[in-house]
């Protein structure tokens, strides 16, 4: 017998050699019905796994874990695979098919393009693969053997994959039904157990994603265990799709990307007027928790980016140029300059810690088919920060951090769940460094009480990271924030600070920033209220709408009032009726409309309207200045 520890700190004693699937019974028939897969000692394994020793488990569903709907969603793209391979035969070749953030998609070799019109057959055949209910099966073969295999199918692709693994690798393989395909799982048990599954798109995408190699045929997809989660998801990717920013940029007159700068945005000016506000809302807020701000160069000679790391560890996504006949590189991150600033002057140990924030330009080389409006761009600004503390001042400092964190995304309504990055394997740094980095981020974690999910592996090179995913208002998440604590940074630029021992002692330095990027936050924004900003945000706060042409002295002297109030106002004194006037202003999502007839003129008011179509009626301009001053004071959210 064996000990089973399972998530709850249960002990189970079963038999060696059971499967995972065995355990899952005996602790409950319905856990059975609806497990995926599980973790086994904090690795994910199928539910065939054989039990051999002691061990944590913890079995995982659809809904319980990532993991669990990852494991769902890969058998969903074999399940796509196996219709696609039915349908088309051998004018499509398999690569890969992997299970993604959300949903997955599975890249093949076209004879040629299939196109939308045939999404709905594929479907229907996959519901006929789910219907068969085939049992899925997991086999294993030498490497010679499955070489063979593949190439007795005329998987070119796969016989590839295959001979770049090392030898004495075990190759397994996943067969259901008349398809078999080489992967190393999970897997569920059977193509049953997927219900409800949705072919999205198909795009171009290189072989290896390299632009080199031969332009394949992606498809994606999701599914879902029941029908009317399908159906939601769906409905959210249609609210979703009128609510890209990349539309309401344009709309609205935000920002635009040109085909002279591919990656590169311009902002306009009522979305330089988000991007100042959004700013000058940054400085405040840093002001007042002891940030002073600092400005470093964009182009920095090439042996800074070797002392930094960057040029071994990020070289091919750095833009690079000669100056004097010596090679310098456009900064693709802020901290090498903040590492100067800091070095420029002797500092105590009584200085610390010392927060310098910026709002630093950088650049970074993104491969064309990745640019995605303002998300994913190769030029953005970056609201960095720099601390650099005592090592017995790392703690507070984070939870300062994560404090003015919470602040802000509060202010926006943003709720937010944390992720913890662990060392990655191009990492720099002793195992003692790495090991105390991660573990003061944890104790800072437990501290605040604050749930977090690990990330392993995928902290910066120079040290983990805590990172925060906010979600909009239609249920998606989004990366902003993040907490990178650095111990190797100080060590590369001999940073020192004079300790109460006379001595010279090394700082520890937390990288940080909150909107992540301007560019991308203003994107999120711009979804999360479908352009619909809160007075606060709006480039245009009020729009004043004269009835006639005899209203217009008087819609003049109102918007010098509302001017002189730094209350921001457009006139529409163009010759079109009010109605039209109206329904302009509520595309422009204008949040206030002042309509002007000779009524107002005669009583020296108002008449209020919203962008949602509700009419205030009439009120003294003083009463509507004061309403508009407390809703931008308080910033609040409608």
């Amino acid at each position: 017998m064996i000990k089973v520890t399972l998530k709850d700190g249960k002990i189970l004693e079963v038999e060696e050699g059971k499967s995972v699937l065995e355990v899952a019974k005996q602790i409950s028939e319905g856990l059975a019905r609806v497990a995926t897969c599980a973790e086994v000692n904090g690795e994910v394994k199928d539910l065939r796994y054989e039990l051999k020793e002691d061990c944590t488990l913890n079995i995982c569903t659809f809904e319980s874990s990532e993991a669990g709907k990852k494991a769902y969603w890969h058998t969903t793209s074999h399940i796509m695979a196996q219709a696609i391979k039915r349908i088309y035969g051998k004018d499509v070749k398999l690569t890969i098919g992997p299970s993604i953030d959300k949903g997955f998609y599975y890249d093949f070799d076209v004879k040629e393009n299939i196109s939308s019109d045939d999404f709905e057959k594929i479907e229907a055949e996959m519901k006929k693969i789910i219907k068969e209910d085939l049992p899925i099966e997991r086999y294993t073969l030498p490497r010679n053997e499955a070489i063979e295999f593949m190439k007795s199918l005329g998987e070119d692709y796969k016989v590839e994959l295959i001979e770049e693994l090392p030898e004495g690798e075990e190759i397994s393989f996943y067969k259901q039904g008349d398809f078999t395909d080489l992967c190393a799982g999970p897997h569920l048990m059977s193509t049953g157990k997927v219900k409800a599954v949705k072919i999205l798109s198909s795009s171009g995408a290189y072989w290896r994603g390299d632009e080199h190699n031969k332009m394949l045929q992606r498809f994606y997809g999701i599914s879902f265990p029941k029908a009317s989660e399908l159906e939601e998801y769906l409905n959210m990717l249609e609210e979703a799709k009128k609510r890209d920013h990349k539309k309401l940029g344009k709309e609205l007159e935000l920002f635009m990307i040109a085909p002279e700068g591919p990656g590169f945005p311009f902002f306009l000016p009522k979305g330089m007027v988000l991007r100042n506000i959004l700013e000058d809302f940054w400085r405040e807020i840093h002001r007042k928790n002891g940030y002073v701000e600092i400005k470093t160069p964009m182009i920095l000679n090439e042996e800074l980016w070797h002392r930094s790391g960057h040029w071994d560890h990020y070289k091919e996504n750095m833009y690079t140029t000669k100056i004097d006949d010596v090679d310098f590189g456009i900064k693709p991150m802020n901290c090498p300059g903040g590492m100067i600033v800091y070095k420029s002057k002797m500092h105590s140990y009584k200085d610390l810690p010392i927060r310098a924030g910026e709002l630093g330009l950088v650049h970074r080389h993104e491969k064309s088919g990745e640019l995605n409006g303002l998300f994913r761009v190769r030029c953005f600004t970056q609201d960095d920060a720099h601390i650099f503390c005592l090592p017995s001042q790392i703690e507070s400092e984070i939870a300062g951090i994560m404090k003015l964190v919470d602040e802000v995304y509060k202010i926006f309504g943003f709720e937010y769940t944390v992720e913890l990055s662990t060392r990655p394997e191009n990492s720099m740094g002793s195992d003692e460094q790495w090991n105390m980095a991660e573990g003061a981020l944890k104790q800072v974690l437990k501290d605040m009480n604050m749930p977090y999910a690990i990330n392993e592996g995928d902290g910066a090179f120079y040290g983990p990271k805590i990172d925060f995913h906010i979600k909009d208002s239609i249920g998606r998440e989004w990366q902003c924030g993040t907490i990178q604590l650095d111990f190797q940074m100080p060590e590369r630029f001999d940073l020192t600070y004079i300790g109460e021992d006379g001595e010279k002692h090394r700082p520890v330095m937390l990288h940080r920033v909150i909107f992540g990027s301007i560019e991308r936050f203003i994107g999120v924004l711009i979804e999360n209220y479908a352009g619909i900003f809160p007075t606060w945000l709006s480039p245009v706060q009020v729009k004043i709408l004269p009835i006639t042409d005899a209203q217009k002295e008087y819609a003049q002297k109102i918007k010098q009032e509302l001017e002189d109030v730094n209350i921001r106002v457009e006139l529409d004194d163009s010759n079109e009726k009010v109605g039209y006037k109206i329904r302009k202003a509520q595309l422009e999502k204008v949040p206030y409309m002042v309509v002007l007839g000779a009524k107002e003129v005669e009583a020296n008011t108002i008449a209020v309207r919203t962008r949602k179509g509700e009419d205030l009626g009439q009120m003294p301009i003083n009463e509507f200045i004061a309403k508009v001053q407390k809703e931008v004071e308080t910033k609040g959210i409608e």
